[in-house]
């Protein structure tokens, strides 16, 4: 054992909590790092593959008790450096986001503990499984929120994620992780174990870097090159203000900025065949007011709006509150009202309502369970919606398009049903101005591009502030608008649907195979224990 691991034996108890929690910061730290951050707004990727080195060290060599502490230590510090801009949106999400994160590796970290204690040797591959089975488990459901995904990290490596087209961004994850979970391993019995541990592993190593080899290979055989596909010309505008703020004043303001910057892109080309704006671009309800009339300064502001439609040759894509009258649970008629795109092409020629709501924020559906937590988020003035049904394609300037809003782009399960239902191209809308952060509109666009990439579709972006962008069908980012900048962008985007990938027809079938596989492997590992002291403790017996 080297001399840095005795030390640390010697250790008291107070010196190595300090010790281990130092370790749990420096991988809190790391892990934000790999992420587009406030030090670089593209991330260091590369450090995505050690980030939870200490991490897994501090696991090997804690006593059992303080996994359930450092996990919600962990889980906590981790995610407030790494989503501290939810600060930005309300108190409470900064507040909520880690304290379901620490609750999640209170559990977590005490079974990659048990996987190191079963299997001594090959624990590694098993935590590497337990971690990816925790990143699927935690985009499921009302709680979903993918933000973190290690995979997400490596949006930059294009020739490594190219592999997504097949597993989903899933794999590149495992493969991101196993390194942390193999040199944690490693280390635990400090740096003297780690040449024996590695010469013990080696085979392993050869079949990992083999692997590693087979994903570029792959990466680099499937990039295309998209200038013989058809293409569609796309006009987007972010003209840079958070549309909630301000009232009718504002909301006139906004108007009053997109139709200057669309008229201004289509000034400098004519050819432009959509136009793409973001997410409750327009706040007022264009249906409802034109409907209800019941504030005349809003339907003013509607009116002129769809004047201005009228007088357009192409299609617009919008983000709009659509309200509707709907029965309560008492069958009495309310408004109800749905985050939506709308499509107008001389007048509403379609609407999608969004499906995947923000947990906590855009909805809460445990008002009968919870009252209390409920009328506190109400009282917090969360803009809460209701849940669209349908999977809705658009069909416009010769080409078929699906329109997830906001963060319904980090769900791949939502961008293939798209797909699956025809869509030729992804169109994202997003408001994520309210975040005043960089890396927050980063992170958001960084998850988008692995969507093009499973799904082999272009993937466009229109924001209010930012990340405007568009997406080529493997991953390669080819033209943007600096974030919280007013402006407009043109840019000419392949339409490319020759291909069906394997991950659009199974979805996200790799990581419930490797749940499967791990709890098969711990349930296994805990019969085989506990048959063995049986046999153990007859044969002494005997």
């Amino acid at each position: 054992m080297s001399s840095i691991s005795s030390s640390y034996t010697r250790l008291n108890k107070a010196g190595r909590t300090l010790v281990e929690i130092g370790l749990l910061a420096l991988s809190a730290v790391l892990f934000a790092l790999s992420f587009p951050n406030v030090l670089n707004k593209w991330g260091v990727f590369p450090l995505a593959f050690f980030c939870l080195v200490p991490l897994f060290i501090v696991i090997h060599n804690c006593g059992w008790v303080k996994t359930f502490i450092y996990g919600l230590f962990y889980g906590y510090i981790c995610y407030v450096l790494f989503n501290y801009w939810l600060s930005t949106f309300h108190a409470l999400a900064i507040v909520i986001v880690p304290v379901i994160y620490a609750a999640y590796f209170l559990v977590l970290v005490p079974l990659l503990k048990l996987a190191d204690t079963l299997l001594p040797r090959w624990g590694f591959l098993l935590q590497a499984g337990l971690w990816l089975s925790y990143e699927y488990l935690r985009t499921l459901g009302f709680l979903g929120y993918p933000y973190g995904n290690l995979g997400y990290s490596q949006f930059l490596f294009l020739p490594f994620i190219q592999i997504s087209s097949v597993f989903g961004f899933w794999f590149v994850s495992l493969m991101v992780v196993i390194p942390s979970t193999f040199i944690g391993n490693a280390l635990k019995d400090g740096f003297g174990g780690f040449i024996p541990f590695v010469k013990k592993n080696k085979i392993f190593l050869y079949i990992y870097a083999a692997v590693f080899v087979a994903v570029l290979v792959y990466g680099f055989t499937v990039t295309s090159d998209f200038s013989d596909s058809p293409h569609i010309k796309l006009g987007f505008v972010q003209h840079n203000a958070d549309s909630w703020k301000g009232g009718t004043r504002q909301f006139e303001s906004n108007k009053n900025k997109l139709i200057k910057l669309s008229k201004k892109a289509l000034h400098e080309d004519p050819d432009i065949e959509m136009m793409i704006w973001s997410e409750t671009c327009f706040v007022p309800g264009i249906d409802w007011h034109s409907r209800y009339r019941t504030d005349p300064e809003r339907y003013r502001l509607v009116k002129e709006l769809t004047d201005f439609f009228e007088t357009q040759n192409i299609p617009y894509v919008i983000g709009n509150d659509d309200g509707r009258l709907e029965p309560n649970d008492e069958g009495k008629l309310e408004r109800v009202d749905y985050n939506s795109v709308l499509l107008y092409e001389k007048g509403l020629k379609g609407t999608y309502r969004k499906t995947h709501l923000v947990p906590f924020t855009e909805h809460f559906p445990y008002k009968k369970a919870m009252p209390k937590f409920y009328q506190l988020l109400k009282s917090n003035d969360f803009h809460w919606w209701a849940k669209g049904t349908e999977f809705k394609v658009f069909n416009a300037a010769g080409i078929k398009f699906s329109t997830p809003i906001c963060f319904e782009d980090v769900f791949g399960y939502i961008n293939r049903e798209f797909v699956n239902n025809g869509a030729q191209i992804i169109v994202n809308l997003t408001n994520d101005s309210w975040s005043g952060s960089v890396p927050a509109e980063m992170q958001h666009m960084a998850m988008a591009v692995f969507r093009a990439v499973e799904n082999r579709r272009t993937v466009v972006r229109g924001t209010n502030a930012g990340i405007t962008c568009t997406i080529e069908p493997d991953g390669q980012i080819t033209k943007m608008i600096e974030p919280f900048e007013e402006n407009y962008m043109i840019s000419s985007v392949p339409i490319y649907d020759s291909t069906t990938t394997l991950y659009t027809r199974m979805g996200d079938w790799f990581p419930v195979f490797c749940f499967i596989i791990s709890m098969v492997t711990m349930i296994g590992a805990i019969v085989y224990r506990i048959a063995h002291k049986k046999t153990k403790d007859l044969t002494t017996v005997n």
